[in-house]
C-alpha cells in the first residue's frame, strides 16, 4: 500500500479507494489496528459538524457533476431513490436527506460521501442478479454515513481543513467514476493528506458497518443474506480477472475471512422467503441494453436468453428484448413485445413510459400523450411520467408545456442539474428568454460556475419590470448566488 501512496503514476490504483473508503470492501491487512472507535457524538460535536459535512459532500458533488458520465434515465433513477428510502427508515441516520449520483459505468461500484451524498454505478445492477444483492450494497453503504466513520477517521487528520478534505475526496472520486487521470489535478492541488488514512477504514469499522448493514436489510423486509452472495460474486469476478484485479480489490481486498463472518451474521437472522421487485429486473434488463456493445447485439442477447428453456414467462427478459427492438429501431416488434406484457400487466409505470418513449420515436407524440396523461392522473407526480410527458411536448414542438412539466420536476428535484438544462431548452422553444436564464443560473449554480449564474440572473433582472413579484424573486437568488460568490472568493 504504500509503495502505491509513493508512485503518483499508480493513482489509477487507487480510483475505487475513496468511493470504498465509505464502501463495501474495505478491510485491508495494511489498515489500523483495531481500537475503541472514538466518540463523535451528534451534530456539531467532534473534530467536524454536520454543517461541515454538508460543505465536503457539495463541493465532492460539483465535481461529480462536471466530469462524471452520469445516467439520466428518470426510470433508473426513479428505482435507485424507491429502494434507498426503502431503507433509510431502517438506517440510524442523523440526516436522512441524500442525494444520489447514478454513474454512467458498468465497473462495479458505489460510494458514500460526507454530506449524505450516495453513488451508485450503473455496472452494480449488471452484477447483482437479486435486489437483494444490490440493497446490500447499499445498506452497507447506508450503514458507513450512519456511523459516522469517515468523521472517525478525520480525528487523525486535524490540521486538514473540510475544504482540503472536500478536494482530496473529489479527486480521488473523479478518477474513480470517470477511469481517468482528471481527477489527479484536483488530488494534486490540495494540501497534504495522508491518503493511506483516507483509503480505508479499520476493520473494527468494517465489521460494525457489515453488522449495521444486515440490520438495515433485516428491517426494510429485505434478506440480509444478500450481502454474503453479494461478497461471493466479488470474489468470484476477481478470480475470473487474474492478474487484472478489479480496481476497488486493489487496495481493499475481500478475504475469505469477510465472507465467512458476514455469512454467518446473516444466517443468524429468521429465514424467510422474500422475492425481488420486478421493477428491479425491468430496470436491470434496460441498463443490459443500455452497456450493449451494439443494440443489434442486445437484440441478439435477449433473443437468445428467450430461446432457453422456462424463460418465455420472464417478463424482465421480454421487456429487455422490447428496449433492445426500440435501441434498434425495430419499433413495430417493440410495440408488440411491450402491449403484450401490458395486456397482464396494465398499470406497470415502467411499461407504459417504455410504450409512449416508442410512440415518440414513432412521431406518435399524440397517442403517447393521451397515454401518460392517464397514467399521470393516476400516480400524480410521478417522475418518469412526468418527465416522459416534457419529451412528448418537446417532440410536437410544445415548448411552453414541457417547460410546466419540466418546473414541476426542478421543484420537486432541485439538484438534478440536468433537468434545469431541458427546462432551459424548454423555455427557448416557448420563447421565454427570461425563463431561459433563470433555467441556465440554476443550473450553471449546481455546477459550481457562480460567475455565470450570476451573469444569468441579471440578464434575467435587466428584462423584468421593476415592482413586479417576479423581478422581486429574481433579485432575491441573485443576491444569494453573490453572497455564495464573495464567501468563495474571500476563502
Amino acid at each position: 500500500m504504500n509503495n502505491l501512496l509513493t508512485e503518483f503514476s499508480c493513482y489509477r490504483k487507487l480510483t475505487i479507494a475513496v468511493t470504498f473508503a465509505f464502501a463495501l470492501v474495505s478491510g485491508s491487512a495494511s489498515v489500523a489496528q483495531e481500537t475503541q472507535l472514538p466518540d463523535i457524538g451528534g451534530t456539531g460535536g467532534g473534530l467536524i459538524s454536520g454543517q461541515q459535512e454538508s460543505d465536503i459532500g457539495q463541493q465532492v458533488m460539483v465535481s461529480i457533476r462536471r466530469s462524471a458520465p452520469r445516467i439520466t434515465d428518470p426510470l433508473v433513477y426513479d428505482y435507485l431513490s424507491a429502494i434507498i428510502y426503502r431503507l433509510v427508515p431502517s438506517a440510524p441516520l442523523e440526516n436522512r436527506e441524500l442525494t444520489l449520483a447514478l454513474i454512467d459505468s458498468s465497473a462495479i461500484n458505489a460510494f458514500a460521501v460526507p454530506g449524505g451524498i450516495v453513488g451508485v454505478n450503473g455496472g452494480l445492477f449488471l452484477n447483482a442478479a437479486t435486489e437483494q444483492q444490490f440493497a446490500s450494497v447499499l445498506a452497507h453503504e447506508l450503514a458507513h454515513l450512519s456511523q459516522r466513520h469517515f468523521a472517525r477517521r478525520l480525528e487523525q487528520q486535524e490540521t486538514s481543513t473540510p475544504l482540503t478534505i472536500a478536494g482530496m475526496i473529489a479527486g480521488i472520486v473523479l478518477s474513480a467514476v470517470t477511469q481517468s487521470d482528471i481527477g489527479i489535478a484536483a488530488i494534486a492541488g490540495t494540501q497534504a493528506l495522508a491518503i493511506q488514512n483516507m483509503l480505508a477504514y479499520s476493520r473494527l469499522q468494517e465489521q460494525e458497518a457489515d453488522r449495521v448493514g444486515l440490520d438495515i436489510l433485516a428491517t426494510a423486509g429485505l434478506d440480509p443474506r444478500g450481502m454474503p452472495e453479494m461478497f461471493e460474486i466479488m470474489m468470484r469476478q476477481n478470480r475470473l480477472q487474474g492478474d487484472t484485479m478489479p480496481e476497488y480489490l486493489s487496495t481493499h481486498p475481500l478475504t475469505r475471512n469477510r465472507v465467512a463472518d458476514a455469512r454467518n451474521r446473516a444466517e443468524q437472522y429468521p429465514e424467510k422467503t422474500i422475492k425481488d421487485g420486478q421493477e428491479y429486473h425491468l430496470v436491470r434488463s434496460r441498463l443490459q441494453v443500455h452497456y450493449a456493445t451494439t443494440p443489434e447485439l442486445a437484440v441478439e442477447t435477449f433473443e437468445s436468453y428467450l430461446e432457453k428453456p422456462d424463460t418465455e414467462s420472464n417478463e424482465a427478459i421480454q421487456y429487455g428484448l422490447a428496449v433492445a427492438y426500440l435501441a434498434d429501431e425495430q419499433l413495430e416488434k417493440a410495440t408488440n413485445l411491450i402491449n403484450t406484457l401490458l395486456a397482464s400487466n396494465p398499470g406497470r409505470i415502467t411499461l407504459q413510459v417504455t410504450l409512449a418513449e416508442i410512440q415518440i420515436q414513432q412521431k406518435k407524440t399524440d397517442e403517447a400523450r393521451t397515454l401518460l396523461k392517464g397514467a399521470l392522473s393516476r400516480n400524480p407526480g410521478n417522475y418518469p411520467i412526468t418527465s416522459t410527458l416534457a419529451d412528448v411536448e418537446i417532440a410536437a414542438g410544445n415548448g411552453l408545456q414541457a417547460a410546466e412539466y419540466l418546473k414541476q420536476l426542478t421543484r420537486r428535484m432541485p439538484q438534478q442539474e440536468y433537468l434545469w438544462l431541458r427546462l432551459a431548452e424548454a423555455e427557448g422553444m416557448a420563447r421565454n428568454i427570461v425563463g431561459v436564464h433563470r433555467a441556465r443560473a440554476e443550473y450553471d449554480a449546481l455546477m459550481g460556475n457562480l460567475e455565470s449564474a450570476q451573469r444569468q440572473l441579471r440578464q434575467a433582472q435587466e428584462k423584468l419590470p421593476a415592482g413586479s413579484a417576479q423581478r422581486q424573486i429574481v433579485s432575491e437568488r441573485l443576491a444569494e448566488i453573490t453572497s455564495r460568490l464573495q464567501v468563495r472568493r474571500n476563502s
